[in-house]
Parts: structure tokens; C-alpha cells; sequence
């Protein structure tokens, strides 16, 4: 595993900003938060993947690191739980454009947008958990 050798929040821009060695790259916060990897974004299956929708001015709140292998970014919409590896954020940064283009064509097909008012969004939208009855 290589590890970054720098890694900057730039809240202004939006973007946060990881080098390892000589390659740099800067990940958008809307990338990294339509990326996560958690399984409440990627599902456990590939066919289980959740198209995420009208995340276009997510913000990043917090980054803490996970040993010395990984970030957790704690996303303004309140998406929390993905581990970033190290790899897996170079992985992001290399193959940053054909990922991002093939998530615009996803949206595209699904009739959906990255826009967080469009009401075409509402129905990717989970319904909200019901809560258990307390038992005594």
C-alpha cells in the first residue's frame, strides 16, 4: 500500500487534495461523496450499487483518519460511514474522468441530477426507516 505523502482540505474549491510521490490529484467533495464506499452506497453486490442523486453541493464537515490506511469523511448530507482507503483514493484520483463521465451518463439514463432541488430525484430516495416499537 502506497501512502499519500500530502493530503489538504480545500474548502474553498471544494476539493480535497492528495499526492502520493510525484502524482497529485484533487477529488472534487460532490466525487468523493457520489464514490464512497460504503456499503449504503456501493451495496454489497455490484447489482445492489445506489445511483446517488443531487449531491452536487455536498460539503465536507470533517476527515479523521482510520489508522494508518484510510480516511473517514463525514459529508454534510450526513453520509458518514465510508472508509477511504489510501488505494482506493489513488484509484479515484487515476481514474477521476471516466469515472466521473460514466456516473453523468448513469444519471442521464436514470432520468436523475446532480442538481439537489430537482424534484426528478425524489424518487431515488429511501423512505424513511420506521422505527421499532420499544419492548419492555
Amino acid at each position: 500500500m502506497k501512502l499519500p505523502t500530502s493530503i489538504e482540505l480545500k474548502k474553498k474549491s471544494r476539493l480535497l487534495a492528495i499526492e502520493y510521490g510525484s502524482d497529485r490529484y484533487e477529488l472534487p467533495f460532490e466525487f468523493l461523496r457520489v464514490f464512497s464506499p460504503s456499503a449504503e452506497v456501493q451495496g454489497h453486490t455490484p447489482d445492489q450499487a445506489k445511483l446517488q442523486v443531487g449531491k452536487r453541493d455536498v460539503d465536507v464537515l470533517e476527515i479523521l483518519p482510520i489508522g494508518s490506511y484510510a480516511l473517514q469523511i463525514k459529508f454534510s448530507d450526513g453520509h458518514d460511514s465510508g472508509i477511504y482507503s489510501y488505494d482506493y483514493l489513488e484509484e479515484l484520483g487515476k481514474n477521476k474522468d471516466s469515472l466521473w463521465q460514466a456516473y453523468l451518463e448513469d444519471l442521464k439514463a436514470a432520468g436523475a441530477s446532480r442538481d439537489p432541488n430537482d424534484p426528478a430525484n425524489k424518487r431515488f430516495e429511501e423512505p424513511p426507516k420506521k422505527k421499532c416499537p420499544s419492548h419492555h
